[in-house]
């Protein structure tokens, strides 16, 4: 989201910003912090076999009664409230830039391009808090002190759990459905020949397009010499 605001509010920044090893660099820092705010969980992390059943569990140390609300609001913040803002405040701010650009050039094709591109954000946003709203909202009150003890309890939560996860996956075909660009660069991805063949012809017609063009005006100044 971030990477998409710098390239569409700030274009002249995003040349000098945007670059492959700044890329990269980007990556390596996102994969420490991501590992960074893992290590607890890893730490305290443990199994235990209760009626020949394995649950993973996060041991927190005493009093737990104060360590576990302290933990489920920190997880409620940094893995879903802190990046739903920032989402939204990166496409909201670049669908007013859009529209700023779409008033000032007044043009029908950068109209067409504003409205394909904000139902793209509004349906990948919502998709985003849909499916991770249930799990997050299950885990804090959790945290708060309310545990799931009853079949159907266990199965709502084994059920908001997947459908977090499945954001993941319903991503990639959100973009091949909406997004064009996608579109087009997955169809040259999957048949290359064909984009070939296809390019290869393009040139062609403009090729000829260009021969036509060229031997008209040679024969216009035949016929009107100067």
């Amino acid at each position: 989201s971030v990477d998409r605001y710098i390239a569409i509010c700030h274009p002249i920044k995003a040349l000098d910003i945007r670059t492959p090893h700044k890329a990269k660099v980007v990556n390596v820092c996102i994969w420490a912090l991501a590992s960074v705010f893992g290590i607890p969980a890893m730490v305290m992390g443990s199994a235990e076999n209760e009626n020949n059943e394995i649950d993973c569990l996060i041991k927190l140390p005493s009093p737990v009664d104060y360590w576990d609300p302290v933990f489920g609001i920190c997880v409620f913040l940094f893995s879903f409230m802190i990046p739903v803002l920032i989402i939204t405040i990166c496409y909201s701010l670049m669908i007013r830039r859009l529209k700023n650009v779409r008033v000032l050039s007044g043009s029908k094709e950068k109209d067409r391009n504003l409205r394909r591109i904000t139902r793209m954000v509004l349906v990948v946003v919502a998709v985003f808090i849909v499916c991770w709203t249930p799990i997050q909202i299950f885990v804090l009150v959790q945290c708060l002190g309310a545990k799931a003890e009853s079949e159907l309890e266990l199965a709502i939560s084994c059920f908001c759990t997947a459908l977090g996860y499945a954001n993941s996956s319903l991503n990639p075909v959100l973009y091949a459905f909406l997004d064009e660009n996608f579109k087009a660069c997955f169809k040259k991805f999957c048949f290359p020949t064909a984009f070939r063949t296809e390019l290869q012809m393009s040139n062609r017609m403009c090729s000829i397009a260009k021969d036509v063009a060229y031997a008209c005006k040679n024969s216009e100044g035949t016929n009107n010499p100067a």
